[in-house]
């Protein structure tokens, strides 16, 4: 039998283990009586020579009731959720590791690499171009779910599930429109704690299996996650210079909206912190938001979401300067366009950028909820649903195991996917792991 995680043992005969997972392959699909008896189990893994992970991952997948004859068809994520996903994802940072190491290679081999994120969507699909066509007819394309889950047995979602490098070799694959493609895959984790953050996987014929292609993917893993660990450190320095620098005092001309769960809104000028109307919170997002100015019937849109607003919004704008005034605040405000002098500060987008640069922990203590969250202003609303979802797709993909528990007891309480996630990175013997377990259980419940 081939070692625990590739598929060939040295010197053995692709084509010949090729037949004889087929055949072996046919009978497990065709009977029941091997995944209900353990005796039937083990004989028959003897008989064929069956990788014990190989047999643990059918069975799993056999439970999950997954058809062994329907490949994937529809996407997991949407083209603008994958475009977000890969915006936020860490490995997207160092994919040039990944290319300098392995692509290149593949490309020469005839390979494809892909590379997901933790919960087996494929985020990056590239190699050689016809391997990629043939491949995406079966779904094997960026946006789709690889994980076991829902393919059953494959290399990007045994590696994910086993948290293990591993090879799987034709009819290994628990769906038979995978048969005739090999594949090895490798997690990724996290340099900080340890957890999965995405998987590495290379596919194509049985060379993609071979006894040379593991070293080499296990090989890049190592590069990957110590560049990985590289940009953790810089944006530790990062954050706490931005945690421990000392707040410049703010000038006259230093405003900022305050929107992060605040109803109402806060406009802070200068050492004043000054409650604002949701009309002209709303009014002051959407001119921040469009530095170059806008007519009166777009910012009416973005304000009240319907057309023929203008008047009303003229109106409200007349209450906004003199508000301004008494207030003893000057932000330029003119006409034709609508638009500001004084540049405003937002707090969500400063949240935002905190993402993109991997201070999470900095971004879930600016958090204090969703962006005006009474509002039902266009303006808002996007803002709104951009904090939102960038924030619980970084904290999935990449943040700690404590600022993920503190993100879900505060933000995502009903969320199962982030108490899912959760419960895979926390320590085994963390003792937060039974507060996990049990909101697992209530949702389960309904509750």
């Amino acid at each position: 039998m081939a070692s625990g995680w590739q598929a060939l043992r040295r010197g053995e005969s692709a084509s010949e283990r090729r037949r004889q997972l087929e055949r072996a392959h046919e009978q497990f699909v065709g009977s029941a009586a091997i995944a209900a008896d353990r005796e039937a189990r083990e004989r028959f893994a003897e008989q064929v020579a069956l990788r014990p992970v190989v047999l643990e991952s059918w069975l799993r997948s056999q439970r999950r009731t997954i058809d062994p004859d329907r490949p994937p068809d529809r996407p997991a994520l949407s083209e603008d959720q994958l475009a977000e996903l890969r915006r936020v994802h860490p490995i997207g940072r160092v994919l040039p590791v990944i290319e300098r190491l392995l692509l290149d290679a593949a490309e020469d081999a005839g390979f494809i690499v892909a590379v997901g994120d933790a919960a087996g969507r494929l985020l990056w699909v590239d190699g050689d171009f016809r391997l990629r066509s043939r491949a995406e007819d079966m779904g094997f394309r960026a946006g789709m779910d690889w994980s076991e889950g829902s393919v059953g047995t494959s290399a990007p979602g045994s590696a994910l599930a086993l948290d293990h490098a591993i090879q799987v070799l034709g009819a290994e694959h628990y769906n038979r429109a995978v048969h005739q493609w090999s594949c090895t895959a490798a997690p990724v984790h996290n340099p900080e704690t340890g957890a999965i953050i995405g998987v590495i996987d290379v596919t194509g014929g049985d060379s993609a299996a071979s006894r040379h292609i593991l070293p080499l993917v296990e090989a890049t893993l190592g590069a990957v996650e110590a560049e990985l660990k590289l940009e953790s450190l810089r944006d530790l320095i990062e954050e706490r210079r931005s945690a421990g620098a000392r707040p410049a005092p703010r000038s006259s001309s230093t405003t900022r909206l305050v929107v992060l769960g605040r109803d109402p809104a806060i406009l802070e000028h200068g050492d004043a912190s000054l409650p604002l109307t949701g009309r002209h919170a709303e009014i002051l997002l959407a001119l921040a938001a469009a530095p170059q100015g806008l007519t009166a019937a777009a910012l009416a849109e973005e304000v009240y979401g319907t057309a023929g607003s203008e008047q009303t919004l003229r109106a409200e704008l007349v209450r906004l300067r003199k508000w301004c005034e008494q207030a003893g605040i000057d932000l330029g405000l003119s006409s034709r366009p609508y638009r500001m002098a004084q540049r405003i500060r937002i707090d969500g987008i400063e949240m935002l950028e905190a993402l993109e640069r991997g201070a999470h922990r900095l971004a879930l203590a600016a958090y204090e909820g969703p962006v005006l969250p009474a509002s039902t202003a266009p303006v808002a609303e996007r803002l709104r649903s951009e904090v939102d979802a960038t924030l619980r797709e970084a904290m999935l993909q990449s943040a700690g195991a404590d600022p993920l528990f503190e993100y879900a007891q505060h933000w995502a309480g009903d969320d199962a996917e982030v108490w899912e996630t959760l419960l895979q990175v926390l320590p085994p013997l963390s003792p937060k792991r039974a507060r996990v377990v049990a909101r697992l259980e209530a949702l389960d419940d309904g509750g």
